[in-house]
């Protein structure tokens, strides 16, 4: 396979961490996790505010695009986050300098408060929060993991590439 970038996003708890760290070991793929590197810089979500505004977001872009346009030479990408806000992801979508795919991740606003208490919770509300956030637009390949494991979700993701790049052959 040529080298891509994957955006792969959705609410908070419905697994994106989970299946990137599947889906970069298939791939071998880098992962730049947006959230991590949020709370990194400090501009990740602020108690009291309802979401983390779209500047935050694009500070985060500046430093990651060159790195991004830099190692795409020479492996996959994934990028992981919740992406609600549009422009962000047409941000990097226009910086980026290669083929892409995007999938979001679609699961019941149930199922992701379930899937949250099994791990570090955020809890009920900023699930539900942040899954109307990222429910208000849809992108790229839709995936409802609603009974689904990671593998089988890898395995839709791998699949759905392999599909468009034989079609390009």
């Amino acid at each position: 396979m040529k080298n891509y970038y994957i955006i792969l996003r959705g609410p908070a708890g419905i697994g994106k961490s989970t299946i990137v760290k599947l889906l970069s070991s298939k791939i071998k793929a880098e992962v730049f996790h947006i959230d991590n590197m949020l709370d990194r810089l400090n501009l990740g979500y602020k108690q009291g505010e309802k979401w983390v505004p779209l500047n935050n977001f694009l500070e985060v872009d500046k430093k990651i695009i060159s790195e991004i346009n830099k190692k795409i030479i020479h492996k996959k990408i994934i990028i992981e986050g919740n992406f609600y806000h549009k422009e962000h992801m047409n941000n990097l979508l226009k910086s980026i300098n290669s083929k892409n795919y995007i999938f979001t991740l679609k699961a019941s606003v149930k199922t992701c408060i379930e899937r949250d208490s099994k791990r570090n919770s955020i809890g009920k509300k900023n699930i539900k929060d942040v899954h109307k956030l990222v429910s208000k637009f849809d992108e790229g390949i839709l995936i409802n993991t609603d009974n689904k494991n990671k593998e089988e979700i890898v395995k839709e993701i791998i699949s759905y590439i392999k599909n468009e790049q034989s079609k390009n052959l």
